[in-house]
């Protein structure tokens, strides 16, 4: 193999790549454009951000209370008579409390960003989805019109034989029945590709007719990691059992929680009462205020059938939610099976339909140039023709399922 030749494979290989990473590049700034745009995206993140500010209000003291008095008839004293009477105090709850509770805030907020990650994660699994089939359905409506186009010509062909006494009208009535099939199929693609254009622009929040854009052809994504591995990483990094986790530490939590609430509770306050003059009093604190700090008292928790079942109740949750965890993670390997069962299909689908096309395509050749020399073979040259189309249109499914499959099973991961 001469340089030349070198330079011609190595620029092609690089056309090539830079093609998949522009088409790849696209559907990232999709991505990026539905994680700022999509509606239900940002709902999930204010009830997270809601959540989050939950954290000061559990963790703040309770408000002081201030009593004002004012005496009808004053007391007499002997410094005077007490005419006003204020009083500030302040609750104290157990020590650690206010600390439990902020940590059931916490881990709620945390159970609610993961969430919104899972909706993020889903939204791009969507997003995904949606492109794929608008690539899928474009070349749907490209082979059509190709096939077409090959049946024109075949059409022609046919009228030559005609006139020539070689053949019968019946081949061109066949292949008209072929081309008006293929005219209602082509219409069906065109429709399809609208709706699905309407939904991929909503999943952006964009104008439904805004353009997409797609590559040539569709790159081929591959598993981040092997098989074996990829269940772990489910485990590790789904958002739905992050969730989960986090709302079973909340309620560990809680239970720290209601056991302080069962401990007792301080009150420290101060009194401050205002005193007049006693005209007829010679004493050194005649009219001096009285100031009384601290005045200290205890909230003590009799009644603890309410606490029992406080603890009993957050004992109950925190069971729920490993049975929950444990279910869940049971879903997901069921899933993530058949996912990959579909990845693996899609596959094989992939080098299967590429490899019959091209076998299609010779076959549909030779028997063109046979139908063209002696008339022969006319029903079989559109049996292969309508395998060719079946053939070109599978390969393309099969590049979208897989490249779908590898897609959700991301999203398994929570990318």
């Amino acid at each position: 193999m001469n340089v030349k030749m070198y330079k011609i494979i190595f620029f092609s290989w690089l056309l090539l790549l830079s093609i998949n990473t522009f088409s790849q590049t696209t559907l990232e700034n999709y991505l990026k454009i539905a994680a700022e745009n999509n509606p239900e995206l940002k709902a999930t993140f204010s009830e997270y951000m809601a959540a989050m500010e939950k954290v000061p209000q559990v963790g703040a003291l309770p408000d002081p209370q201030v009593a004002f008095g004012y005496f009808i008839e004053p007391v007499e004293t002997r410094v005077g008579p007490q005419k006003w009477k204020f009083n500030l105090a302040q609750s104290f709850p157990w020590f650690g409390l206010l600390a439990a509770k902020e940590n059931v805030a916490t881990e709620m907020a945390n159970a609610k960003f993961e969430k919104f990650e899972n909706t993020k994660s889903n939204l791009f699994f969507e997003v995904k989805t949606a492109y794929f089939n608008y690539y899928f359905i474009e070349k749907a409506i490209e082979i059509t019109k190709k096939n077409m186009e090959i049946l024109q010509v075949f059409k022609r062909l046919s009228l030559v034989k005609i006139e020539a006494g070689k053949a019968s009208i019946v081949d061109e009535l066949r292949v008209e029945l072929e081309l008006n099939d293929l005219e209602n199929q082509l219409a069906l693609f065109v429709d399809t590709r609208n709706t699905i254009q309407t939904n991929f622009n909503n999943l952006l929040a964009r104008e439904v007719s805004n353009s997409i854009e797609i590559p040539d052809t569709l790159w081929q994504d591959e598993l981040p990691f092997d098989k074996l591995n990829m269940l772990d990483e489910i485990y590790a990094n789904n958002h739905q059992l992050k969730s989960i986790n986090h709302r079973l530490n909340a309620f560990i939590n809680q239970e720290v929680v209601a056991k302080k609430e069962g401990l007792p509770k301080f009150n420290i306050g101060l009194n401050y009462t205002v005193v007049e003059k006693n005209p007829s009093s010679t004493a050194i604190d005649n009219g001096k205020d009285a100031f009384l700090f601290p005045s200290i008292g205890v909230k003590i928790p009799i009644f603890r059938k309410k606490y029992k079942a406080l603890i009993k109740e957050a004992k109950f949750l925190q069971e729920a939610e490993s049975f929950k965890k444990e279910d869940k993670k049971n879903v997901l390997s069921t899933v993530f099976s058949s996912s990959y069962k579909n990845f693996s299909d899609g596959d094989r689908r992939i080098a299967l339909n590429k490899k019959q096309s091209q076998i299609a395509k010779k076959v549909l050749d030779v028997l063109i140039i046979s139908y063209s020399t002696n008339a022969k073979d006319f029903e079989e040259v559109l049996r292969i023709e309508r395998q060719l189309l079946k053939y070109e249109l599978a390969y393309q499914q099969a590049l979208i399922d897989k490249n779908a499959a590898i897609a959700f099973m991301q999203y398994l991961i929570g990318k």
